[in-house]
């Protein structure tokens, strides 16, 4: 039924705008196969006056116009249904080329990939259509499940509910979120939004969402912000932000990340070297990570924190 109504929509649409005069509903009726088919004339007329308002939703101007003879009809003039010319320069067309690429693993590829191909016909300048300066090419990899469901309720702004499993618990737990905002960060995508079980706002990885998301009903209960800082709450979570320092030892050939954060690095007996870290919120999980090949040694809590989030690990 959805494409019917598409196609209907679309009839009616090339209807109006093909026309150099307003069109009575008579005419349009006889004019549209899908029209023609509706039996009584109040079916026809509540079907007309709400395709004619979803035409209007979606940005098309229709007029309504009375003849000499007290015939009410619609025309949409082409002058007042076209679109500014688009002028794109080469950074902004490149920043539209890397979007689309999102879509590459989702249901929208078609579409994305569509808008490109027009953007192209209108003589815009394509990422693609440059010669390539370099071998690396930039990707924003979009396969969490997770990802078009949310990206969905953040358009839309509706409540979602989803099992989310912290690094440090052994079972996922259930969230209901009123979800803001989706951003890429260091190849992993996270969700902003206001956790309504906690009260407060939290950023939740897509990795880490376990089944499918589910939509709820109801509105939003906490304002939206008018900007929403993803990346530099990830970045905060995530013990970009130091606090102190930490100290560590380190598997000799081992955890190069860790090597690339660290302020001093001396060797140690026995194949281990010690770095001095930078220490912020988020630390105890990336340094998990690396299992056996890390030992902290201070401070306590953060010592503390890798071997509970260990033994949550080894628990399954």
């Amino acid at each position: 039924m959805a494409i019917a109504k598409a196609e209907r929509l679309m009839n009616l649409a090339l209807c109006l705008l093909g026309t150099g005069r307003a069109l009575t509903k008579r005419e349009l009726r006889t004019s549209i196969e899908a029209y023609l088919e509706v039996g009584s004339d109040d079916a026809f007329n509540r079907m007309f006056e709400r395709d004619k308002d979803d035409l209007r939703e979606l940005g098309m101007v229709i007029e309504t116009v009375e003849n000499l003879d007290g015939d009410v009809g619609y025309v949409a003039r082409r002058d007042r249904n076209q679109l500014p010319p688009v002028t794109l320069d080469a950074e902004e067309a490149a920043a539209l080329g890397l979007a689309a690429k999102v879509w590459q693993q989702a249901r929208l590829a078609g579409a994305a990939s569509g808008a490109l191909q027009k953007l192209r016909a209108a003589g815009m300048p394509l990422e693609e259509d440059r010669e390539a300066y370099s071998a690396l090419e930039p990707r924003v990899p979009a396969g969490e499940a997770a990802f078009e469901p949310l990206m969905i309720a953040c358009r839309d702004r509706r409540p979602v509910s989803f099992d989310y499993r912290k690094s440090n618990a052994a079972r996922p737990g259930t969230r209901h979120v009123e979800p803001w905002a989706l951003e890429c960060w260091r190849g992993h995508w996270y969700l902003a939004g206001f956790d309504r079980d906690r009260g407060a706002v939290r950023v939740f990885r897509l990795s880490r969402i376990v089944g499918r998301v589910r939509s709820r009903s109801g509105t939003f209960t906490a304002e939206v912000p008018g900007q929403v800082a993803v990346r530099e709450s990830v970045a905060r979570w995530a013990g970009e932000h130091a606090t102190g320092q930490a100290r560590i030892l380190l598997r000799a050939g081992a955890g190069y990340p860790l090597r690339a954060r660290a302020t001093v690095v001396s060797e140690r007996d026995g194949g281990w070297d010690e770095l001095e870290i930078p220490h912020g919120h988020g630390l105890g999980a990336w340094l998990a990570e690396f299992g056996p090949d890390v030992i902290v040694l201070e401070p306590a809590e953060l010592r503390a924190d890798v071997v509970d989030r260990l033994r949550a690990v080894a628990k399954g």
